[in-house]
């Protein structure tokens, strides 16, 4: 969601997957970190398409939000954490009041037409404080049954990093920083990116990596502000080509300036180098603020605000698709209830961006598909995305 929006212990695999060792390197220093990443055993093969056709394969996204992304934050802005592990147990999946998730969950959304999911992980309450932010097997472990559930029914994943960056670097967002700590900020971010890359290394182009969630930095002058954001997608893109496995042709998804369709389309942001060719800029959509974040407007549908979204979508497609670079829409939703503005909303936005190539993603926090009765709340939402990308 947009850099403003506020988002609203279960059994722990033990890390039985642990094979082979692998030293990861402290960033940008070339010299062995202490720090060991696991391999998470898997040797598909992946195979040879654009990543444009790739894209347009994905079909009807959905995200598994306030999930794997969960973390002990400063939610409502107030100043004090919100959530908060009992005393003695990790953070986990259903911190923020989600159940835990179900191999089941990705059979009734597959069999509905959800054909990709987005999974949104937050890694900081699982890094350990050895100077190499070794993260915690059994969070991985964790990570990665979900990452399975999906992937093994044949589903797109994208896997990224997500409130480790964001609005509350008072309370552990730490992608977020001005100028004098970028270093040390591209230093975790390296070494936190290649156990993740390492781990999955052996998946096919099924699972996408992407490079972070919602990022700017806005303490700093708007120039060295976009020159960060690329500097830590650059390296994002560097560190996965030289990982091993499938990752030297790996699908790749960057992060746009906060993921704002405006501030992406400014001059300022460039795509990093890859030679592979096999990028993809992510953007996402929560406009107007006043429909889909704040709920300060119920209903949506006039002409003006049909208008408003062919352009911004038009500016995604002149500025990049056809240019060549592939783009999804990562999150899109609204907090009315308004069903007919909910269905129409999401409809249209899938509609148009289809019509560019463009792949789309439902920001779903659990208040629109229930994960217990495996059901749809909003009446005809589900069929209406399906209709979107059939022509």
């Amino acid at each position: 969601m947009t850099h403003k929006k506020i988002k609203f212990l279960g059994l722990r695999r033990l890390a039985a997957v642990l094979l082979t060792a692998a030293v990861l390197m402290t960033a940008g220093c070339g010299e062995s970190s202490g720090n060991f990443a696991k391999t998470a055993g898997k040797s598909d093969t992946i195979t040879d398409m654009t990543s444009q056709a790739l894209v347009e394969d994905m079909g009807v996204g959905w995200n598994l939000g306030d999930t794997l992304d969960v973390c002990a934050a400063d939610r409502d802005g107030d100043g004090i954490v919100n959530e908060t592990p009992a005393e003695g147990e990790k953070v986990d999946e259903t911190l923020w009041g989600n159940v835990r998730t179900t191999p089941e969950l990705f059979d009734h959304l597959k069999a509905d037409g959800v054909k990709s999911v987005r999974i949104p992980v937050t890694w900081r309450d699982h890094l350990s404080d050895d100077g190499n932010n070794t993260i915690d097997p059994d969070w991985m472990a964790r990570v990665q049954e979900v990452v399975d559930y999906a992937y093994d029914r044949d589903m797109y994943v994208i896997l990224n990093i997500h409130h480790d960056g964001g609005g509350d670097p008072d309370f552990g967002a730490w992608i977020r920083t001005d100028a004098p700590g970028f270093e040390d900020v591209r230093t975790k971010y390296k070494q936190v990116w290649q156990q993740i890359a390492t781990y999955f290394s052996g998946y096919d182009e099924k699972l996408i990596f992407e490079s972070m969630n919602e990022v700017g930095f806005d303490t700093v002058a708007e120039p060295r502000a976009y020159e960060m954001l690329g500097t830590l997608n650059q390296d994002f893109v560097d560190l996965v080509r030289e990982s091993g496995g499938n990752n030297d042709t790996r699908h790749l998804l960057i992060a746009g300036y906060w993921t704002d369709i405006e501030m992406t389309c400014d001059e300022k942001f460039q795509m990093p180098d890859d030679p592979a060719n096999h990028l993809i800029v992510s953007v996402h959509y929560y406009t107007p603020y006043q429909f889909c974040i704040t709920g300060e407007e119920r209903t949506w549908g006039t002409d003006a605000d049909i208008s408003r979204m062919q352009g911004l979508i038009d500016k995604m497609n002149v500025n990049f698709v056809s240019q060549g670079v592939p783009v999804i829409v990562g999150e899109y939703g609204m907090v009315s209830t308004d069903v007919e503005s909910r269905v129409l909303f999401s409809e249209t936005l899938t509609r148009i961006c289809h019509d560019y190539g463009i792949a789309t993603y439902f920001w779903d926090n659990g208040s629109e598909y229930d994960r217990v009765n495996y059901v749809w709340r909003t009446d005809g939402l589900i069929e209406a995305l399906c209709e979107a990308i059939a022509s």
